[in-house]
């Protein structure tokens, strides 16, 4: 069964940064897509980022391009979301998903871990 625990959130004042980690176990990894959605309070969750195993191809949302960066360490099979000039708008728990496919990662990752709060003050 594969989990996914992320780790890394808090609080921090705007334009600082946080990177959040997401360690996943259960199976072996070869060809997986893994990232990253949010949810902030009263709205949808949505997509932030997602890299495919070898690091070759990588997506982001509008809204996080130029400030979030996606890496991952597959001897470690775990994948970073560096995230630099928050804003109080980032503010959202952050969810870490994985998918065998990276076209519909976007949509309906297979797996979720439980979430990690971030909150960016003004």
């Amino acid at each position: 069964q594969v989990k996914l625990v992320e780790s890394g959130g808090g609080l921090v004042q705007a334009g600082g940064s946080l990177r959040l980690s997401c360690a996943a176990s259960g199976r072996t990894f070869r060809s997986d897509a893994m990232g990253w959605f949010r949810q902030a309070p009263g709205k949808e969750r949505e997509f932030v980022s997602v890299t495919t195993w070898s690091g070759s191809n990588t997506d982001y949302a509008d809204s996080v391009k130029g400030r979030f960066t996606i890496s991952r360490d597959n001897a470690k099979n775990t994948v970073y979301l560096q995230m630099n000039s928050l804003k109080p708008e980032d503010t959202a728990v952050y969810y870490c998903a994985l998918d065998i496919s990276f076209p519909s990662f976007r949509t309906s990752p297979s797996h979720w871990g439980q979430g990690t709060q971030v909150t960016v003050s003004s």
